[in-house]
Parts: structure tokens; C-alpha cells; sequence
């Protein structure tokens, strides 16, 4: 196992920790922003001048500020300027609909805004902003660092709401660095990544800690995403550790990407979507890189992953063991984990809090279960469940059955109410290549599951709809249905 450069257990505090990163690695680039660099040292010194410019606006220890920005060099600086000030940072994406803006605001109350005014979407009445074009980008006045702990918040990170109103998991130093000592053989020293989510989500909000005592750099790739900009990214920065979802591997795949011209590629992250087996063996026979699978959720962003020298099989059908610290266990058919990378709790709600959170254990609303490899399979949310006929069906196991289909390409897997049985299930399928039958789908489900968890309806699509997290958007295909009236599938019908 690698060792990082700084020891996260010898630092007091986050601003500690940033002003020893920017001395020991200086001018050493931390991000890569399209045509924009900046090295760990003026990453701090440009962060010790926004901290300033928040000071001037109240803010102070322990208040949130919240970052209504972009991914880039600007929202790190932020990150940075808070965490100086031992204020909690919040990031909303800017993708986000004006609704949903207002009520991640509220909840958080924020005592400052920072706030890009050419891709807001939501009028910021009411809240103390500074826009990113005020923001300091040279050396100017600073404020010295607040005396900060390992228990002291740093990060406020929300749920993407597709279920009800945002929640807000709040994270503390110790949080971090567990992070940082769980990721195993996702962090090497001095990795060069190129980040597969929006900065707003966990999937960059829990890592300050990581990139700091790892001394990673951050490569930021092209919106919208193209197989030609993520070669380019890939080639010219000299990419260590790539995340993307399965469609975009398999697009990497058809460009003239070789083992050659990868070859300081280590390790390939599947986000958000089960991998084939084919697609996982094409991934290393053409370009020599190991995929893993790794499992995570706002509430907790590191909670187990695959190796890379599993064998297609189990990457394809688990989320693989525990990471270092963490413990997972099934209580009544659901996933449950524990460790130091647990939220502290959800911000200002103390009653779900208590109910999510029992006895140190957090309560995941996945479905799941764990073989005698120890590895971890999940087999859905509990609120994707639907019943046919008296029996329960999950969506996620049935989606992972099609996805060995040689002619499925991308499968998602809704209900819909049904006379008599109650609910049947409704096969979305991308196809690869001729589109299987209605017929074809049923067989094959029912060669491996039992015959009630085969889908009753096939729907043929060219794409599939997918949240700002690249998950398939089941509330959208499930508007699909109801807009269809009730049609019924038979050998497969294409909307």
C-alpha cells in the first residue's frame, strides 16, 4: 500500500494541513482548469485573499458559505478560503433548476454566496453574495488562519433531492482523513486524475483531505464531454487515474487510444452503472488498465470497492469488500456501513439524523447482500422495489442480468402499476446492434432469475435519460410510462 507524502494524523486542522501542502509541494500543479494552472502554493496564497474578501463579508468560524460556481480553479480557491476561516463550504451545482437552488439555500442559510452570475438560475434575494468576477486573484490582504480541529465541520454536502428535499451531510476534519487513509489503490503520490464528477458533489467535497497529503493534481475535462476532448485530456496530461461511466469507456475504446499511447494510465474508475464483463476485458486487452468499481453515497463517500485483479465477473456483480475502516453488515435485507467516513449528520435535522444514523451505523436505503467472498451486491434502492404478483423485484439485479445481453448496450428498469399482479416491469434497452425481442429479454432473465423478475414490457430507446450524476433517471422513464398511457410492449416498441 502507498504512503502519502503527508500524514494526515499529524496535522491539528484543515488549515494546517493546506499550508503544510503548499510548502511541501510549491509549485507542483494541483489543477488543470482547460487552458488554466495553478501550483499548491498560489492555490493558498490565492485562497489566504478570498479569505479576506469573506471576512470583510462576516464570515466566520463554523457559518457556511456556499459556492453557486462552476468546477474549476475558482471554486478550489473558495474551498481553500473557507477552510482558512474554519467556515463550512457548501457547493451547489450550477445545474440545478431555480427551485431546487432556493431550497438547498434555505436549509443551509449560508452567510455568504459565491456566486457565478452568468450560469445562476435562481434569484439570490435575501442572500449575501460575492460574485466570481470580484473575486481576488492576485496577492493582497490576508487573514491569518483560524485555530481549527479535527472536529471542527468542513464540508456540507447535499443530496441530489430526486427523492424529496435536500439533505445536508456534514463533514468534519476527521471525516477527511479517514478518506484519505481509506482510498487504498485509488491514491498514489502525486496522481494526476481527471475528476469524473461536479466539484458541488461528494465525489470532490469529501477529497480536500485525500488531494492535499497525496499532492494529486486535478485535471478538469471539457463540458460537454466528447470522446476527442477526454483522449486529449487522457494523452496530454498525462492521466494517472480516470473516472467515467460505462458508455464512456466504450466510446474510449472506438478512438485511437492504444496501450502506447495510455501507458502512465494505472487504473480506470466505472461510475454509476454496472460494467459488462466484454467491456471490462476490451478496457484491458486494448489499453493494458485495470477497471474498478467503487460503492459511495452522500452520506458516506467511501464505503467499499472491487481490486484490480478481480476477475470480471465479481466487478461486474458486486461493489467489492469494505474499504480499510469501514465495516458493511445487512439488517433486515438493507445495507448498512460504519466507520470514520460516516457523516457526522445531516445539517440542522436532528431527528433524521437520529433515524438514519443508529448505534454508529448508517442506514443506506440499498438492498443488498454479502457473499462468502465477503464482496458486497447490491440489488437496489428499497424505494425501486416493486411487487408482481406478491413478490419482490429489483430493478438493479434484473439491470445487471440484461447488461450480459449481447444485445443489450445500456438497460434501465422502471414499474408500472398493472391489473391483477399489482405491478409489472417495464425494460428500457439501448441496444447494441438489432434490438432484442420482448421474447429474448424474458428468456434470458428467466435462464437466471426466477421467471417473476422478468420484465413484462420492452421499450427500445437510443438513449437513456440520466441525472446530473450520469445515473439513469428512473423518475424521468417513469413519466415516460405515464405519458404512454398504458401502452403495452410486445416484441419491443422504440419511443
Amino acid at each position: 500500500m502507498a504512503v502519502p507524502p503527508l500524514n494526515p494524523d499529524e496535522f491539528a486542522g484543515t488549515a494546517e494541513l493546506f499550508a503544510a501542502a503548499a510548502q511541501a509541494y510549491g509549485d507542483r500543479i494541483a489543477y488543470v482548469d482547460r487552458g488554466d494552472r495553478i501550483g499548491f502554493a498560489e492555490w493558498y496564497r490565492r485562497s489566504q485573499t478570498v479569505a479576506a474578501q469573506m471576512r470583510r463579508r462576516g464570515v466566520g468560524a463554523g457559518e457556511v458559505v456556499a459556492l453557486l460556481l462552476p468546477s474549476g480553479i475558482d471554486y478550489a480557491v473558495c474551498y481553500g478560503a473557507a477552510a482558512l476561516l474554519g467556515a463550512i463550504t457548501t457547493g451547489v451545482n450550477p445545474r440545478l433548476g431555480p427551485y431546487e437552488v432556493i431550497g438547498i439555500l434555505a436549509r443551509a442559510d449560508p452567510a455568504l454566496v459565491v456566486v457565478d452570475e452568468a450560469t445562476a438560475k435562481a434569484e439570490l434575494a435575501g442572500c449575501p453574495t460575492l460574485r466570481r468576477a470580484e473575486l481576488a486573484s492576485g496577492v493582497g490582504a490576508v487573514v491569518p488562519p483560524a485555530p481549527t480541529t479535527r472536529s471542527d465541520p468542513v464540508a456540507l454536502i447535499f443530496s441530489s433531492g430526486t427523492t424529496g428535499q435536500p439533505k445536508g451531510a456534514i463533514f468534519d476534519a476527521d471525516n477527511l482523513a479517514a478518506g484519505a487513509l481509506a482510498s487504498g489503490v485509488m491514491s498514489e503520490p502525486f496522481d494526476r486524475r481527471l475528476t469524473s464528477t461536479p466539484f458541488s458533489h461528494a465525489g470532490y467535497m469529501f477529497k480536500l483531505w485525500d488531494q492535499l497529503v497525496w499532492g494529486s493534481t486535478l485535471v478538469i475535462p471539457d463540458t460537454p464531454w466528447s470522446v476527442q476532448s477526454m483522449v486529449a485530456r487522457l494523452t496530454e496530461e498525462r492521466i494517472t487515474v480516470a473516472g467515467a461511466v460505462p458508455t464512456q469507456w466504450e466510446k474510449l475504446l472506438d478512438s485511437d487510444v492504444s496501450r502506447e499511447s495510455l501507458s502512465h494510465l494505472r487504473i480506470g474508475v466505472v461510475a454509476s452503472a454496472p460494467a459488462s464483463p466484454e467491456l471490462v476485458r476490451r478496457v484491458g486487452e486494448r489499453i493494458g488498465v485495470p477497471l474498478v468499481v467503487r460503492y459511495a453515497m452522500t452520506e458516506c463517500p467511501t464505503i467499499s470497492g472491487t481490486d484490480p485483479d478481480d476477475p470480471p465477473d465479481l466487478l461486474c456483480t458486486t461493489v467489492g469488500r469494505p474499504a480499510p475502516g469501514m465495516a458493511v453488515r445487512i439488517n433486515d435485507g438493507l445495507v448498512e456501513v460504519s466507520g470514520p467516513c460516516v457523516m457526522r449528520g445531516y445539517w440542522r435535522q436532528p431527528d433524521l439524523t437520529a433515524e438514519t444514523v443508529r448505534d454508529g451505523w448508517l442506514r443506506t436505503g440499498d438492498v443488498g447482500e454479502i457473499g462468502e467472498d465477503g464482496c458486497l451486491r447490491l440489488l437496489g434502492r428499497s424505494g425501486d422495489m416493486y411487487i408482481r404478483g406478491g413478490f419482490n423485484v429489483h430493478p438493479l439485479e434484473v439491470e445487471r442480468v440484461l447488461a450480459r445481453h449481447p444485445g443489450v448496450a445500456r438497460v434501465a428498469v422502471v414499474s408500472r402499476p398493472a391489473p391483477v399482479i399489482g405491478e409489472i416491469g417495464v425494460a428500457f434497452v439501448v441496444p447494441a446492434g438489432e434490438p432484442p425481442s420482448l421474447f429474448d429479454v424474458r428468456g434470458w432473465v428467466s435462464d437466471r432469475l426466477a421467471d417473476y423478475k422478468a420484465p413484462d414490457e420492452l421499450v427500445i430507446v437510443d438513449e437513456l435519460p440520466l441525472t446530473a450524476m450520469f445515473k439513469p433517471d428512473r423518475a424521468a422513464l417513469r413519466r415516460r410510462l405515464e405519458a404512454a398511457s398504458g401502452a403495452r410492449g410486445g416484441p419491443g416498441q422504440r419511443r
